[in-house]
């Protein structure tokens, strides 16, 4: 069968020119583009890929005969990327120059060459374009693969690092990699910290994740106009407005970059919800409110409003799939030593796909007063009724879960790799 959907690897440094003779670079010269194309490689021939082809992209420093040398150059390959419909997975190892540089002296900002003989030049560093944040603006189907270098950071400052890029540019995947400590380390969007050490481990385990979640299936929804709904509104079960507000009190949504992560619902029938906002901070919810959504077979979704919780697929294939519930609370926080909450992997699955949405639905086990099942690196999902107790509710999380302790603090513990570089 021949290939119909592509994975494309982009590496090398670009340069971006002041004047003639003279540039700013980010020096990187391929070799992780090559081993990533490699193991691409080695993971087709596993059958992990079997409709895909491998193309790759270097910039002119890691191949003279390539025309890509300035971020313009590869801004433009990225547009042809992305408005390819066969693009599928991309993966931009590329080290971008950051600035650009302006020259300050006015008797030289002109001059085509400027000549050392005459001195000191000042010049003014300008922040370059994202590239990045151009691939998934329109095309959510791309599976986007990001690197983030960073110079003598702690593990915990690479995380964040990375993390703050994921969200910025709507990244499924980021490597962190330290140029000093040789530290490295996968990062998603569920904010956990994958196949964390030596860097090599970590590539073979990026491209692993990216073979398992690139698979996810995953619905897109549909904003008409609405008004939120308010927190306070008779629509809003009791006990699910108790549960939150004691998790909300205890400190397990922690915002990052203004938002928060984790979520929470409310099955008012067959197929219409109301589900936390996406993008906005759950610890003030008397002024955020919910969003109403109404859901047709299981690929369309309307929201009201605004954009709803990354987590309501999951929360739909929840309610279909335990009809007897009717609210569920997530957060990301770590399970207690000797909790009863039955555990199942995350790392397969991107939150948000249909797939998490199956992982955790069949995880569910019934624990006293409600449902639970703890995603690892993820945080638990607590399922009940809206008859039931808040307290017993809020009783059964405080002796199974440690809201002093988010579940992005440590890294996951993650299989080694089993993909080899072919």
């Amino acid at each position: 069968m021949s290939p119909r959907r592509r994975i494309d690897v982009l590496g090398g440094g670009t340069i971006e020119h002041v004047r003639a003779h003279l540039a700013l670079c980010a020096p990187a010269f391929g070799a992780t583009a090559h081993k990533l194309v490699g193991l691409f490689e080695a993971a087709r021939a596993q059958g992990h890929f079997p409709e895909h082809e491998v193309r790759l992209h270097l910039t002119k420093m890691a191949d003279p005969s390539s025309p890509l040398e300035t971020n313009e150059d590869v801004a433009e390959r990225v547009d042809r990327i992305v408005e390819d419909a066969a693009s599928h997975v991309v993966v931009v190892n590329v080290a971008f120059a950051d600035f650009r540089g302006d020259v300050l002296d006015e008797r030289r900002a002109q001059r085509a060459r400027l000549s050392s003989r005459a001195g000191p030049v000042l010049l003014r560093l300008v922040p370059t374009e994202k590239v990045l944040r151009r691939i998934r603006k329109e095309r959510k189907d791309l599976f986007l693969v990001a690197f983030k270098a960073t110079a003598g950071a702690t593990p915990r400052e690479q995380y964040r690092a990375a993390l703050r890029l994921l969200k910025e540019a709507s990244c499924n995947l980021v490597l962190a990699n330290d140029v000093i400590t040789k530290h490295a380390m996968v990062v998603t969007p569920e904010q956990a910290r994958y196949h964390e050490g030596e860097r090599d481990v970590a590539l073979a385990g990026l491209v692993e994740m990216t073979a398992l979640r690139s698979r996810g299936t995953f619905t897109r929804s549909t904003i008409v106009p609405g008004e939120p709904v308010a927190w306070s509104s008779a629509e809003v079960p009791r006990a699910l407005r108790a549960v939150v507000d004691h998790c909300i009190a205890r400190g397990a949504y922690r915002p990052f970059e203004g938002s928060t992560v984790g979520h929470f619902a409310a099955k008012v029938d067959g197929g219409t919800f109301l589900t936390s906002r996406r993008k906005t901070n759950l610890n003030r919810m008397s002024e955020v409110g919910l969003v109403k959504i109404e859901t047709e077979g299981h690929d369309r979704v309307i929201a009201h409003g605004s954009r709803p919780s990354v987590g309501g697929q999951s929360q739909r294939i929840v309610f279909a799939e335990h009809p007897e519930l009717d609210c569920i609370v997530h957060f990301h926080c770590a399970m207690r030593p000797g909790a009863r909450v039955p555990i199942r992997p995350q790392r397969p699955y991107e939150c948000g796909s249909h797939e998490c949405g199956r992982n955790t639905s069949k995880g569910l086990a019934p624990l006293g007063p409600a449902w639970a099942v703890m995603l690892e690196g993820h945080g638990p999902n607590i399922v009940f009724s809206r008859r039931a107790n808040p307290e017993s509710i809020i009783r059964l999380i405080e002796e199974s879960f440690d809201f002093d302790k988010p579940t992005d603090e440590d890294p996951v513990e993650s299989p080694l790799p089993k993909l080899g570089v072919a």
